[in-house]
């Protein structure tokens, strides 16, 4: 059942709704997804250094053998963004939605846990004009793209010394589609067109390693560092264009190389039990290194700078609101995308609530982000996201014999 509703799931990632309309996403592969799950969402995207039995957390594989031996683990996530943009002369407004992610995670073995679920790499989705002049000549520009890559993932971690050091290895198929269009017309509607088509679709196996490694401090706190590597891959591709006007029409397959960058993470945190989480974590992409349609040096090297905080205030009052999870977070990254030798920088802040359901084992998760996106050059275009996000983690005791009397 569980294995149906992946595929299932699968197949509606790709016919769902575009999660952006940024003129952005016309270059590259399109904006980076989100890969937190549940409260690390909240927190600013956290989840190298996050190590806890109540989450999936697909950020670091090493993650997954924290969970005890009767638990079985399950996550759903979508979300809803209302977006604003500006290039200082026109503005818009667009709304979005789509589903985010689907995870499962069980135990395997005493010291050892799976996890397996599809989430978004990539979103592509825009569709803007330009009028322009040339020579005298008046002509408008229709630009529009759709698709994205997927990540269907299956990870393994076990615990290696005394539940402190653990290590995990996720197995990645990474495939989608990614199609651009741009029509040029020139003069009135009867004068001379030129459309062009171009289709990008990947699909290859990728890896991401991690470690992660818990410090007690006391019976109910604890520190955690965590590690993340995610080694340079050259992606199987077949790229289409064609460019079409009233007087010819020309077709062209390419053959060059595109790949996906090596990237390191480092995250940390502290947890006080049922009471507080801390946490940070930093990555770093070698974007510059990564060849896409043959050509390196295209794109620029990403680092992205995540923290957020986790507070209950008495888990087993009476009063709900006592038991709910408050999250709060912060984010900063600068983009791997590059527009004529110019990019930009993203600026975000989270919040959201973990509701308990039933026994406080399963949570409903809201996070609300706003994302601020500020190039660094004039007529480059300003956005602002809100973006919702809704997950239910389903906790549950599937392993356990329930003794007949």
């Amino acid at each position: 059942m569980i294995v149906s509703g992946l595929l299932s799931f699968s197949a509606l990632s790709l016919t769902a709704q575009n999660s952006t309309n940024s003129p952005y996403t016309r270059y590259g592969y399109g904006e980076l997804a989100n890969r937190s799950f549940g409260a690390g969402r909240s927190m600013g995207g956290v989840g190298i250094g996050l190590r806890s039995s109540k989450q999936i957390n697909p950020m670091n594989p090493a993650s997954y053998s924290c969970m005890d031996s009767l638990t079985f683990l399950f996550d759903f996530g979508a979300s809803a963004q209302l977006s604003w943009y500006d290039d200082g002369i026109n503005k818009q407004n667009n709304v979005n939605g789509n589903v985010e992610y689907m995870a499962m995670q069980f135990p395997l073995y005493r010291q050892i846990a799976m996890s397996a679920g599809l989430l978004p790499y990539t979103h592509v989705g825009y569709d803007f004009e330009s009028i322009n002049t040339s020579d005298g000549q008046v002509y408008q520009e229709t630009f529009t793209g759709t698709g994205g890559l997927n990540q269907l993932y299956a990870g393994l971690s076990v615990d290696i010394w005394k539940k402190r050091l653990s290590a995990g290895a996720n197995i990645n198929y990474l495939f989608g589609a990614i199609d651009h269009q741009a029509v040029t017309q020139y003069g009135s509607s009867n004068a001379t067109s030129v459309t062009s088509i171009k289709e990008y679709k990947f699909s290859d196996v990728t890896f991401d390693f991690g470690l992660q490694y818990t410090h007690p401090l006391s019976k109910t706190g604890r520190f955690i560092l965590g590690l993340t590597y995610t080694p340079k891959k050259r992606l199987n591709n077949d790229v289409y264009e064609n460019v079409s006007s009233s007087e010819s029409v020309t077709d062209t397959i390419t053959g060059k190389s595109f790949e996906i960058p090596t990237e390191y993470g480092l995250g940390l945190s502290y947890v006080k039990d049922n009471k507080w989480l801390i946490a940070a974590d930093f990555s770093y992409q070698e974007w510059k290194k990564a060849t896409f349609e043959g050509v390196s040096g295209g794109f620029k090297n990403r680092s992205k700078l995540k923290a957020g905080v986790e507070y209950i205030p008495n888990l087993y009052s009476r009063p709900f609101l006592n038991r709910v999870r408050y999250r709060l977070g912060v984010s900063y990254s600068d983009s791997y995308i590059q527009v004529n030798g110019n990019s930009y920088k993203e600026y975000g802040a989270t919040a959201g609530f973990g509701f308990p359901v039933s026994d406080a084992r399963s949570y409903i998760n809201v996070s609300f982000e706003y994302m601020k996106v500020s190039p660094n050059a004039k007529g480059m275009i300003d956005e602002n996201y809100l973006r919702m996000t809704l997950s239910y983690t389903f906790n549950e005791y599937w392993f356990f014999k329930r003794k007949v009397d």
